[in-house]
């Protein structure tokens, strides 16, 4: 796609304006234009996207919205939500959408009608949301459910964790959730010291029912379940987020305790779907559905609105010109809201997993990069790790700030610490420290000149260094369907600008391969008497050595 004349033609813009002496100083943008805060702010309702302290200026915004233009961007929204094959090394459309959408609303994906799938699934979720809550459906020994366990991993575990801990962190939810990804064995056991068996809802999160991660840890507390109230209490206790009925069956679990999704719905884009149920357990349904309404809202705002108007478009191209135009190739995110901790994690998959690709959609490598490594932390804890480097390492760093105005919590003047700290790294990016400021500073509180020479190169910062903030009223479940949104829809963007898929995820499958190969070596008494398996020299003597430190 790059390579026609019209989008080489876009990029080469973009790159002289990337060249201009001076190009990256935001503070020169500032100096020049006082309006520039108000020029270079986007909202959608309450939420704010303030792109002004970026080098992004009039001509570059222009540029950007050149190369969407150039790459065809209104045509792909338009085949994206009219359920197009947007993903063709796997013959699928990407229609998350249709989960949140109403069954009304026509959604197809390919020749499946996405919405009233979606719609009719999500009815038998609310139901049996319901029956566990009003106490109707209980466990095998007639107790109350009190702690749900989801069991997944990746799509089938970020997303729903993130979003229970933003729903639940600050209020409490209806039930308790835990969380089982890993298939370390200490995970497993730490969730069955704290749970109750007789009070404990499993839901197993694997849309084949074949991940071995995941179904290591289903098998595990089902023989818990077994062993604590017998082999028949099983049915009583799991549930399936599954499309593999006999396996489910298998299993041990019923047909109308299985909720499955379609094939145009990616892991990672997935928690608005069945593999969602832990958050309407966790947090109740009504906040479940505020959060599938915010997302629709972020939907129908990305498909509609004008490029230059759009908050999804318009971070996207802050990122091509940051990670594609100026080479920066990491990204921070930092949400200034507790129950936002897991948030940088789930973009890690969303934003990596679905960018991180070398190879366009025709089989021909990229000749930009792509996706920047992502990383965050909640605020303010980033700023006593990372953060220096953030604000003086040889790197540029581009920040995304998360900020709610109101807090959720009875400790107002905490929040207002919490926000002037997000504001005061934004600026402190912003304007940096020159050396004669720290000079004078030093002069002024009686510093002797040896030390100011010796130490005042230290407490430089240059500044310069680009940030992005989104600030809203409050974070609930309609804004956090909707900051979720945002971001799925940017990666979108950036995939199909850089021309490639950002619906597959074929880069996590070699090293599943290569356990399987692995696993049959480190368990000999399994296969006594077979060869070990060809590995490179490195892998069979860390093979050979960890077999040394078990026999220790």
């Amino acid at each position: 796609m790059t390579d026609e004349p019209i989008l080489r033609d876009a990029w080469a813009r973009l790159d002289a304006l990337a060249a201009r002496p001076g190009a990256p100083s935001i503070r020169a943008l500032f100096a020049a234009d006082p309006d520039r805060a108000r020029r270079f702010t986007a909202r959608l309702g309450d939420l704010t996207l303030d792109l002004s302290k970026t080098a992004i200026d009039g001509e570059t915004l222009v540029a950007l919205l050149d190369l969407a233009y150039a790459a065809g961007l209104d045509g792909f929204r338009q085949r994206l939500f009219a359920g197009a094959m947007v993903n063709p090394t796997e013959g699928r459309a990407a229609m998350h959408m249709a989960l949140r959408s109403h069954a009304g609303d026509g959604l197809m994906a390919l020749d499946e009608k996405a919405s009233v799938l979606a719609a009719a699934e999500r009815d038998r979720m609310h139901g049996f949301v319901a029956r566990i809550h009003d106490g109707s459906l209980r466990g095998a020994t007639g107790e109350r459910f009190d702690t749900v366990v989801n069991v997944g991993i990746g799509g089938s575990d970020l997303g729903p964790l993130m979003a229970t801990e933003a729903l639940t962190l600050a209020r409490g939810g209806r039930m308790a959730a835990r969380f089982l990804s890993n298939v370390d064995g200490t995970g497993a056991a730490g969730i069955l010291r704290a749970c109750d068996p007789a009070r404990t809802l499993v839901l197993v999160a694997s849309k084949t029912f074949t991940t071995d991660e995941t179904m290591s840890n289903a098998r595990a507390l089902r023989s818990w379940i077994a062993a604590s109230l017998g082999e028949d209490a099983v049915g009583a206790h799991f549930a399936a987020l599954s499309t593999n009925a006999a396996a489910v069956a298998a299993f041990g679990i019923a047909p109308e305790r299985m909720f499955g999704f379609r094939d145009w719905v990616g892991g990672r884009f997935s928690l608005w779907s069945p593999v969602g149920l832990s958050i309407a357990l966790a947090a109740g349904w009504e906040a479940f559905q505020a959060m599938l309404d915010g997302g629709r809202h972020m939907d129908a705002h990305f498909r509609d609105a004008d490029l230059a108007d759009n908050l999804p478009v318009l971070l996207a191209l802050t990122g091509i010109w940051h990670a594609s135009v100026l080479g920066y190739g990491q990204h921070c995110v930092l949400a200034y809201d507790d129950r936002l901790r897991r948030f940088p994690a789930f973009l890690q998959q969303l934003e990596m997993e679905s960018n991180g690709k070398s190879v366009r959609l025709d089989g021909t490598a990229v000749t930009r990069p792509t996706c920047p490594v992502l990383f965050g932390e909640p605020g303010t804890n980033a700023q006593h790790s990372f953060m220096q480097l953030v604000h003086q390492g040889t790197r540029i760093v581009p920040v995304d700030f998360i900020l709610a105005a109101r807090p959720d919590h009875d400790r107002p003047e905490a929040h207002l610490v919490l926000a002037a700290n997000a504001f005061a790294q934004a600026a402190a990016l912003l304007q940096g420290k020159t050396l004669a400021a720290v000079t004078a500073e030093m002069r002024a509180s009686g510093v002797a000149e040896a030390d100011i020479a010796r130490i005042a190169p230290h407490r430089v910062f240059a500044g310069d260094r680009p940030s992005t903030t989104l600030l809203f009223e409050r974070l609930d479940a309609f804004s956090l369907g909707r900051l979720i949104a945002l971001y799925e829809h940017k990666v979108a963007v950036q995939g199909f600008l850089w021309g490639i898929n950002s619906f597959d995820q074929w880069g996590v499958e070699l090293g599943k391969v290569l356990a399987k190969g692995i696993l049959p070596d480190l368990t000999p008494n399994l296969t006594e008497g077979a060869a070990p398996g060809a590995h490179d020299a490195s892998t069979a003597a860390l093979i050979a050595r960890f077999h040394a430190l078990r026999e220790t």
